[in-house]
């Protein structure tokens, strides 16, 4: 069968070495030899995998402070991504949750699209990004500026690609309400080798966190300032002075920890508490992959993974965003039992070498199908 001979690999940015950057990881390790394409790469902040590819920037590599406050430059990302020159690929893949599928592509190139999210800066949580508590007033001066602009921006190109692939079903629907194009699903990797199935009882309950505001961080410590339980919250971000400020004394906050400590506390924990609404959600999958249940709230990628069957359970959901709602359900969370070696067992099922099969297996019936029978555009 004829493979593509030369692979685009486009990426918005790579600052740090979260979900999306290992989703780019297993894709590099499929097709070594192609080529990243990112707005910005803050050397040494990514794996080693991903930072021996050929590297191509945009110009906001070269903006002041674009290291640290690369998302100030939101309304210029637009024309940045597409002054990536892609002549002579034959296979583009967007790992996409900003502009990335913005990307001129070859007319005989395939472009196929992973979509973690339409931007979710300009759609659904727009008011918690910009609220006059979050951002400063010519940030929100220029984003009301440009906000129509980039939703409409974001609707068009979303006609670029030739197949979407969402993170879930979640993702899948919103790309229909949004785009109004059809995705298939493919679960993002979850590298469950990291971890080991613990029997420990736990005498804490565990935040695994980004401290940005859909996170809803602040509502788990409001919640255990409550109920008095122990918390360990292991992360950082930009709302960390007000989780700090809020937080009482049963609540300790650790930041970001390196993958043997993270083991040894997920082992340690009694259950993970989950409590934003995400697109998919890897750190349930890593609980579950220690033995350990999820706490979630019951929207987004949680309903897929947390389940409440009568045969099989997986944690505990609560149905509001409020700090009863999740006090209730971790006091219902005391009264279930959970089989640690189940719990595993289901997260296999999202492990990286999952993704790396099916990825590799859709992209070449993708790229056969294309070459019988390109599309007219």
């Amino acid at each position: 069968m004829e493979q593509p001979q030369r692979i685009a690999i486009v990426h918005e940015w790579f600052t740090s070495m979260r979900g999306g950057e290992k989703c780019v990881e297993a894709l590099c390790e499929l097709y070594p030899h192609a080529e990243l394409f990112s707005l910005l790469h803050v050397k040494g902040s990514v794996s080693s995998t991903i930072e021996q590819m050929p590297m191509h920037t945009s110009f906001i590599q070269k903006l002041p402070f674009a290291e640290r406050r690369y998302r100030h430059y939101l309304p210029l990302f637009p024309t940045a991504i597409k002054q990536f020159d892609l002549s002579g690929f034959d296979l583009v893949i967007t790992s996409n949750h900003c502009v990335a599928k913005g990307v001129r592509v070859p007319p005989k190139a395939l472009h196929i699209c992973y979509c973690y999210t339409p931007m979710r800066y300009i759609w659904g949580l727009y008011d918690e990004y910009f609220s006059k508590d979050r951002a400063g007033l010519l940030t929100r001066a220029g984003m009301r500026l440009f906000i129509n602009y980039l939703r409409r921006w974001d609707v068009r190109t979303a006609e670029n690609p030739h197949q979407f692939i969402a993170i879930s079903e979640h993702v899948r629907r919103r790309i229909g309400d949004i785009y109004h194009r059809a995705a298939d699903v493919i679960y993002p990797p979850v590298n469950t080798s990291l971890f080991q199935r613990s029997m420990q009882d736990g005498s804490y309950f565990l935040i695994v966190s980004a401290f940005v505001p859909y996170k809803r961080v602040d509502l788990a410590i409001e919640a255990f300032n409550v109920l008095g339980e122990r918390l360990v919250i292991i992360g950082d971000g930009p709302d960390a002075p007000r989780l700090r400020g809020i937080a009482r004394g049963s609540i300790e906050f650790l930041g970001w920890q390196p993958d043997e400590k993270l083991k040894e506390l997920y082992a340690g924990c009694r259950a993970l508490i989950f409590p934003g609404e995400e697109d998919f959600g890897i750190v349930p999958i890593e609980a579950m992959a220690s033995g350990k249940p999820v706490i979630a709230f019951a929207d987004g990628g949680a309903i897929e993974t947390v389940i409440q069957s009568p045969t099989f359970r997986t944690g505990v959901l609560f149905k509001n965003q409020t700090v009863e709602s999740l006090v209730d359900a971790v006091r219902k969370f005391k009264k279930e039992d959970f089989n640690p070696d189940k719990l595993r067992s289901f997260a296999l099922r999202f492990d990286r070498e999952v993704f790396k099969r099916r990825m590799k297996e859709y992209l070449e019936r993708s790229w056969a199908e294309f070459k019988l029978h390109p599309p007219k555009r």
